[in-house]
């Protein structure tokens, strides 16, 4: 001997808080060497032994593999590249894992069928371009045509989703719900009525520049109303009645009669659809925004305002 301390097996085995059977794993693999031999033949290791030990430990714990442990206690390679590389493959584990949740979350919440299940995973899957081409479908299918009007720009730049890199769990399941609603023939048809009835009302904002649409005029005028709890049958809401038909009357060039009103309370029940609130819901969870006021109180109260005064 040299005189420096040497441990044994079951020495370093304590002093490191690893088995005998773990030490001697690492050492018959060459990871942890031993330094010397007894008279008996028994390996020995010096102190260097317990460091490297302590950092096999560590990295396996943070989930390296033998052969890459190996290299790093080796200097073969450099620790923080090591680390870099397991950190970025970690992400991808742990974003494919919130990705496994949400699909398992959603099918238990909603009772889902095994073909349900299928396409939630396969639309929770998809790539950044891949999610914009399919959004890019959606909002070609309803705005095609329509969209040259600059009054639909920032529309259709609001009903854009945005999932993070790094998305929570709630944000993929609103993604799924959201790309799903997208796909279905009904609603397109639906979303592509309400953008065809507002670019008939921006057709003589051609020379004066965009105007509101009518269904955020109704919000401006009738939210009041409802907030003060005017009864839409009542004559105090006829002044408010007046004011969004005359204003509907100027968006289209025609006059305030009862087949304009019978027009504009479609038209209001064509916005009030459910579904497009719930688009708009899951949009704000998926791009961070503030949960969006519902406008059902308000086209409510309006529809039936105008029900009440219009003959059928």
């Amino acid at each position: 001997m040299d005189g420096y301390t040497y441990y044994s097996i079951g020495e370093l085995a304590r002093r490191t808080g690893l088995t005998v059977k773990t030490v001697r794993f690492y050492s018959d693999r060459g990871i942890v060497a031993p330094t010397d031999r007894s008279p008996a033949g028994y390996r020995l290791y010096n102190i260097d032994a317990v460091a490297r030990l302590d950092l096999v430990r560590t990295l396996r714990e943070l989930g390296l593999g033998l052969p890459v442990i190996r290299k790093v206690v080796d200097r073969e390679l450099s620790l923080p590249e090591v680390a870099a590389a397991h950190a970025e493959a970690l992400a991808v584990q742990i974003r494919v894992l919130r990705l496994r949740r949400a699909v398992l979350t959603a099918v238990a919440e909603r009772g889902s069928t095994p073909e349900e299940t299928e396409l939630m995973h396969r639309l929770a899957q998809l790539s950044e371009d891949e999610r914009r081409q399919l959004i890019g479908d959606f909002l070609d299918a309803v705005f095609g045509g329509v969209d040259a009007n600059p009054a639909f720009a920032g529309v259709i730049r609001s009903m854009t989703p945005e999932l993070p890199d790094d998305p929570e769990a709630e944000q993929v399941q609103a993604w799924v719900e959201l790309a799903e609603m997208s796909l279905e023939p009904d609603f397109r048809a639906a979303v592509r009525r309400m953008a065809e009835d507002q670019a008939a009302e921006q057709v003589r904002s051609d020379t004066t520049g965009p105007r509101r649409d009518i269904a955020a005029a109704v919000r401006d005028q009738a939210g009041p109303a409802l907030i003060a709890g005017i009864d839409p049958a009542s004559p105090q809401a006829d002044p408010v009645v007046a004011g969004f038909t005359a204003y509907y009357a100027y968006l289209l060039g025609r006059p305030d009669d009862v087949e304009l009103r019978r027009r504009l309370a479609a038209r209001l029940e064509s916005v009030n659809d459910p579904r497009r609130e719930r688009y708009l819901q899951l949009l704000a969870v998926i791009n961070g925004w503030p949960a969006p006021e519902s406008p059902a109180p308000v086209f409510d109260w309006s529809v039936r305002a105008l029900r009440v005064r219009t003959p059928r």
